[in-house]
């Protein structure tokens, strides 16, 4: 099987030769291992790295996860963004003029040199503060234009020549719909909306799901295999059961199921708490979670989360790479590697990784130790 045909299979329900081997990888550990090179791109980079010690391909593109109506201007719509650096942060002010009220947001995150492209900003001010900032925001939020059409289908595309049989593509879209509202409305806010005022919450909800589902219809036409879902924000320790299944799961329901519907895979991330989750996960029905996280960074184990979803959701994940992979010997990784791949391919339904990307100073030999592990464990 070509590793396009191997991923593609465990997506649909079937059996592969082996496991898939798909490190989540992107700009941090490819600009340890490619210090001089000054632009890091998601796919050709990652493309490279794979051809270099053998693994099979998701790329995760993230030109995507901040939406085209942050960046330009739109029917009724006018956006002005500066970057600035303030010390050692890199500072985003976007103003958004709409015919009845401007909107500000500002976002930060460290410079981090050929790695920043990477890292996840913060919002420092909020782009809705206030009753007119969401009934503005609601009322003209635009719909992807002609030029946000284009753009999209041409970048899927061509992402898909290049990653060809070596692999899908599973780019970011802005992220699940909770996460995003937190993003514009902050999570303490969010999270009390619907309480202290649920007409609202539900309407904002509503109207990101929409624009969401629209966004992401482009990259699909173009050739994106799968898109990828953030939805660690409501994890099993900050939200519960009852509040996740009335609040946040007929969101994300209506954006995993249009994925669907539109012919591409979903790939949920919640890198952190999710054991109470599993019936919820069942539920919600996305073709893949990631990445089954461990303590100390989650409550999950890959035996449990196997028994309880295995059979209708794809699991990825689930090496310790925040200690274990930068720290063991490469023989205990191998040795790791083959127990969590052992407990994982039964009845397929595994993609093998780490519990998230891969960060500067991870040993290549380790790297190397737990790929080969993989591939020579999972084959079935």
């Amino acid at each position: 099987m070509t590793p396009r045909d191997r991923i593609l299979t465990v997506l649909r329900g079937g059996i592969p030769d082996r496991v898939p081997v798909v490190p989540f990888i992107q700009e941090e550990f490819l600009a340890w291992v490619y210090p001089e090179r000054k632009g890091l791109d998601r796919v050709t980079a990652v493309l490279d790295l794979a051809r270099e010690l053998g693994f099979d391909v998701i790329t995760k593109h993230n030109r995507f996860m901040t939406p085209s109506f942050l960046l330009r201007d739109h029917l009724n719509w006018r956006v002005r963004c500066q970057t600035a650096r303030e010390k050692d942060l890199w500072v985003t002010r976007t103003e958004i003029g709409t015919p009845n009220r401007t909107l500000t947001e500002e976002r930060v995150k460290p410079d981090a040199g050929a790695a920043t492209a990477g890292v996840m900003p913060m919002t420092r001010k909020h782009l809705l503060e206030t009753p007119d900032d969401m009934e503005a925001f609601i009322r003209w939020l635009p719909e992807p234009d002609a030029e946000d059409v284009r753009v999209m289908r041409e970048t899927a595309a061509a992402w898909r020549r290049q990653v060809g049989d070596l692999g899908i593509n599973a780019p970011w879209g802005w992220a699940g719909v909770f996460n995003y509202a937190s993003d514009f409305w902050g999570i303490e806010n969010l999270m009390m909306a619907p309480y202290t005022d649920e007409t609202v919450y539900h309407a904002l909800m509503a109207a990101l799901t929409d624009r969401m589902i629209a966004y992401n219809a482009p990259l699909i036409e173009g050739g994106a295999d799968a898109i990828g879902i953030q939805g660690h924000i409501a994890n099993a320790r900050s939200v519960s059961v009852d509040y996740f299944m009335t609040y946040v799961y007929p969101y994300e329901k209506r954006l995993i199921d249009a994925l669907h519907g539109a012919g591409a895979f979903s790939v949920y991330h919640n890198c952190g708490f999710a054991r109470a989750f599993y019936p919820c996960y069942r539920e919600l029905g996305m073709t893949v979670w990631e990445t089954v996280a461990e303590e100390p960074q989650g409550d999950n184990t890959l035996a449990d989360a196997k028994a309880a979803l295995g059979d209708r959701v794809c699991l990825l994940g689930n090496l310790n790479q925040l200690h274990f992979l930068k720290t063991a010997s490469p023989e205990e990784v191998a040795a790791r590697t083959c127990e969590i791949v052992s407990t994982g391919k039964p009845g397929g339904r595994y993609l093998f990784a780490a519990s998230d990307f891969l960060e500067r100073g991870t040993p290549i030999r380790n790297v190397t130790a737990m790929l080969r592990a993989a591939e020579e464990a999972g084959v079935y």
